[in-house]
């Protein structure tokens, strides 16, 4: 008999205030197969690290030195049982030990339809309102294996929506993190699926 796995243990790294962290969650909260184990946060007045507490989470808060530091990173994951990293609003980019030590097994999620409109200090809001100033008649989300480079990798799921000329840069965000919300801890799912089907 072969043996699957159980259990998938999700980490989830942010920098922000953390309403995809909290979504995610949520959605996961009585899934028995698929687990949140851990937040890991780089600032530590990041309001993420609040909703974590509230929602009893453990969290690590870590430095730029520490995040260059791959036994204290993979320690702490290790001691999770982490098998899958989900980026949600982190803002660094992962150092290659990670990459290394989770092939294929650390997704994102950005907030426009890569290739536009990604690469360093393309987030949040700038995006939208590159969008805007563009006069793009559509944006949307892209979720995306992560590689040494920014919103690079392999792109997993890509949904649209269409642009008004009554929006605005916050109507625009509005609308995208709807999507986030509704299409990202779907896609975390399957794969997660994936990862217990083939035991990785």
């Amino acid at each position: 008999m072969t043996y699957k796995r159980k259990l998938v243990n999700i980490a989830l790294f942010a920098s922000g205030s953390g309403t995809n962290v909290e979504n995610i969650a949520n959605y996961f909260n009585n899934n028995s197969s698929i687990n949140i184990s851990c937040v890991l946060c780089n600032k530590p007045n990041a309001y993420v690290l609040t909703r974590a507490a509230k929602l009893n989470m453990d969290f690590m808060l870590f430095s730029r030195e520490d995040f260059n530091n791959s036994d204290k990173i993979l320690t702490y994951l290790n001691s999770k049982n982490v098998n899958l990293i989900v980026l949600a609003g982190f803002l660094w980019m992962i150092p290659q030990f990670l990459i290394e030590n989770y092939p294929n097994r650390i997704i994102n999620i950005h907030p426009a339809l890569l290739p536009k409109y990604g690469g360093k200090g393309m987030y949040g809001d700038t995006v939208h309102k590159a969008v805007f100033e563009n006069k793009e008649s559509k944006t949307g989300i892209t979720i995306h294996y992560v590689n040494n480079k920014y919103d690079d990798g392999e792109v997993i799921f890509q949904k649209s929506i269409s642009i008004n000329k009554s929006d605005t840069p916050e109507t625009i965000a509005n609308k995208v993190h709807e999507l986030e919300y509704k299409y990202y801890p779907v896609i975390i799912e399957k794969i997660a699926v994936n990862l217990l089907k083939e035991n990785i």
